[in-house]
């Protein structure tokens, strides 16, 4: 009978002392998103398909370019990227958008059905 109530208090020292372990609260990042629109030149949904591709960069989190308005729309963590860089990596697809312009080897390499020009 001894044996079983030190046991028991075994147990129950144990059961009581773990709560005093827990770990502290995790402090998370709150993260910013940011939404911009581009106009972005191009015709048809080969060209959706490589300007959605070329501006997904890294921190970039949703990109779709509507084929009849022709406009982009980024959703984004301005801490990694931006719009101007996502301007140039679409610009460097071969689609001009805004203050970036494709340069004429990125456009000359589109397919036929993509050439806004």
């Amino acid at each position: 009978m001894k044996t079983v109530k030190i046991i028991f208090v075994a147990l129950l020292a144990i059961a009581l002392g773990s709560s005093s372990y827990a770990q502290a609260p995790v402090q998370s990042k709150i993260v910013t998103t940011k939404i911009e629109t581009l106009k972005v030149s191009g015709n048809c949904d080969l060209c959706k398909a490589r300007i959605e591709k070329a501006a997904k960069l890294d921190g970039v989190s949703k990109a779709d370019w509507n084929t009849k308005s022709k406009v982009l729309t980024v959703t984004y963590d301005p801490d990694k990227t931006n719009r101007n860089q996502i301007g140039k990596k679409v610009a460097d697809a071969g689609h001009d958008n805004g203050k970036n312009m494709a340069d004429i080897q990125a456009f000359n390499a589109l397919p036929g059905c993509c050439k806004y020009r």
